[in-house]
C-alpha cells in the first residue's frame, strides 16, 4: 500500500464528503422516520460506484464493494434524536452550517458522519485495489438505533442472513479506537395499592408510599459501597474480584449504574389514595452483569421483598414499526461487550491508524487537549449497535468514527472535516492490515 496516496485520496474527497453529510442532515431523520436519509445514502452509494446497493425490508440501506464470500462490515446508524428546544440552537439544526473546518447540524456527529466516511473509504478501497481477495466490503446505514440499540443488526443477522467476519462501528470516538462499552437495559417496577377517599387514607393502601421505599433502596444500590456491613451492597461491588470473575474488563468499562428515569401512577382523583405506581429504571451494566442478574437484584431489595406479590419487576419490550412498517419485537436489553485488547481485529485497526497518523489521537485544534489526554484505544461511555453485533451474536466489533461523543444529542451539534478524512483513510487501509 502507498499510505501517502491513500491519505491524499481521502483528503481529495473532503468537499464531496462535506456535501454528502450536509445533504443527509438537511432532512429530519428521527428513529422510524429515516426514509429521506436512506434515499440520500442509497443515491450516493450508487453515484460513487458501489457494486450492489439495496434497502432491506426493515429499511436499512446496504452497499457492497467487491464480490468475495467473506464480509468486512462498516456500520453507521443514520437515525437521529430530535432537536429538543429550538431556543437552545444558534443555527437551524437541519440547514446546518459549514466553515473551513466544521459542519453543523443534527446528526453530524451522532452519527451520519460515520456513513459518509464509510462510503468514501470503500470508494478508495475500490479505486486503489485495496479489497482483499475473497472479501467484499459492506457499508450499512442502519435504522432505529436511537430507539432500540442493535435492533437493526438483529434483523440483518437473523432475517437478511448476513454475518460479517467483523464489524467496524463508526459511532463517534473522538479520534480514538474503542473496543467496548457498558451494556444497558430498561426495567419497569410496578406496585399495586388500594384507593380510598383522601380524607381517610388509612382505609387504603398507598402505592406511591410503597414505591418511595423502593426508590430509596434503588438509590442505595447505585450509591452504596460494598463493605461487609453494608446491607444493600452497591453496584461498585462488580469491580471487586470477590464478587466478579470478570472484574478486569469491568474496571476497563467502568462500574454499572441504576437510576429512576420515569414515574407513573393511577388514582381515582386528586382527593384519593393512589392505587398503582410504576417507575422506569435506566440500568447500565458492566462486564459480569446480565439481564437476569439485574432483575434479580431489584427483586432482592428489602423493600421489594417487604411488599411481596404487590411488586412486579420486568423488562420493557420494543415493538415500534420502522419507517417501512416492519415490526421486529425485542426485549429492551442491550448487552455489555468488549473485544479483547490483543484480538486480531483490535490490532489490525490500531495498525491501520498508526501507520497513517502515528500513535496519538489527532483532530481539529480545539479537540486536541481532550483527545490527547486519553489513550488511543479506549471505550465508549454510551451504547451502540455493538450490543447486538458482539453482545448478542459474538461477531467481533471495534469502534472508530468521526465526531465527538459530547456532541451526541446536544444542541448546536457539529463535527470536523478532518475527522471525515482521517476515518475514510483509516477504513481504506484496515482490510489489508486485517488480512496480512
Amino acid at each position: 500500500m502507498d499510505l501517502n496516496k491513500i491519505k491524499e485520496a481521502a483528503q481529495s474527497y473532503e468537499k464531496d464528503m462535506t456535501a454528502f453529510l450536509r445533504a443527509i442532515v438537511k432532512n429530519p431523520g428521527e428513529s422510524c422516520d429515516e426514509k429521506a436519509h436512506i434515499e440520500t445514502i442509497s443515491a450516493e452509494m450508487k453515484k460513487v460506484g458501489f457494486d450492489e446497493v439495496f434497502v432491506d425490508p426493515q429499511g436499512n440501506v446496504i452497499g457492497y464493494m467487491g464480490t468475495g464470500d467473506k464480509v468486512i462490515a462498516f456500520d453507521a446508524h443514520i437515525d437521529t434524536v430530535g432537536i429538543g428546544n429550538t431556543a437552545n440552537w444558534n443555527f437551524d439544526p437541519y440547514e446546518g452550517f459549514e466553515t473551513e473546518t466544521e459542519i453543523g447540524g443534527r446528526g453530524t456527529s451522532d452519527q451520519c458522519g460515520g456513513i459518509v466516511s464509510s462510503v468514501y473509504g470503500a470508494k478508495i478501497m475500490k479505486e486503489m485495489d485495496l479489497i482483499p481477495e475473497g472479501y467484499k466490503i459492506m457499508v450499512v446505514g442502519t435504522v432505529q438505533e436511537e430507539d432500540c440499540d442493535g435492533l437493526c443488526w438483529q434483523y440483518i443477522i437473523n432475517e437478511d442472513k448476513i454475518r460479517p467476519e467483523f464489524v467496524v462501528s463508526t459511532e463517534p470516538t473522538d479520534g480514538g479506537i474503542y473496543r467496548g462499552q457498558r451494556g444497558r437495559m430498561e426495567i419497569r417496577v410496578d406496585v399495586k395499592g388500594i384507593s380510598c377517599h383522601g380524607s381517610a387514607p388509612e382505609r387504603g393502601d398507598n402505592a406511591i408510599y410503597k414505591m418511595s421505599d423502593i426508590i430509596q433502596d434503588i438509590r442505595a444500590l447505585n450509591e452504596n459501597d460494598a463493605e461487609e456491613g453494608t446491607p444493600i451492597k452497591g453496584l461498585v461491588k462488580m469491580l471487586d474480584p470477590k464478587y466478579n470473575p470478570d472484574w478486569e474488563e469491568a474496571r476497563f468499562l467502568g462500574r454499572g449504574t441504576v437510576t429512576v428515569s420515569q414515574i407513573f401512577y393511577t388514582s381515582p382523583s386528586r382527593c384519593a389514595v393512589a392505587d398503582s405506581c410504576a417507575i422506569s429504571l435506566d440500568r447500565r451494566m458492566t462486564f459480569g452483569e446480565t439481564w437476569e442478574s439485574c432483575l434479580d437484584e431489584i427483586r432482592a431489595l428489602p423493600s421489594v421483598q417487604k411488599y411481596g406479590d404487590d411488586v412486579v419487576v420486568s423488562m420493557y419490550q420494543y415493538d415500534r414499526p420502522s419507517y417501512t412498517g416492519c415490526v421486529y419485537e425485542i426485549e429492551c436489553y442491550f448487552p455489555t461487550w468488549a473485544i479483547p485488547k490483543d484480538h486480531k481485529v483490535t490490532k489490525a485497526l490500531e495498525a491501520a491508524y498508526t501507520s497513517l497518523y502515528g500513535d496519538k489521537r489527532i483532530g481539529a485544534e480545539e479537540t486536541l487537549p481532550m483527545r490527547q489526554a486519553r489513550p488511543l484505544t479506549d471505550k465508549w461511555t454510551f451504547s451502540t449497535n455493538g450490543v447486538s453485533i458482539m453482545g448478542r451474536n459474538g461477531i467481533p466489533c471495534i469502534g472508530f468514527g468521526p465526531g465527538a461523543e459530547a456532541q451526541a444529542h446536544a444542541p448546536n451539534e457539529k463535527t470536523w472535516k478532518q475527522d471525515l478524512v482521517t476515518c475514510a483513510a483509516t477504513y481504506a487501509v484496515l482490510p489489508t492490515m486485517y488480512t496480512k
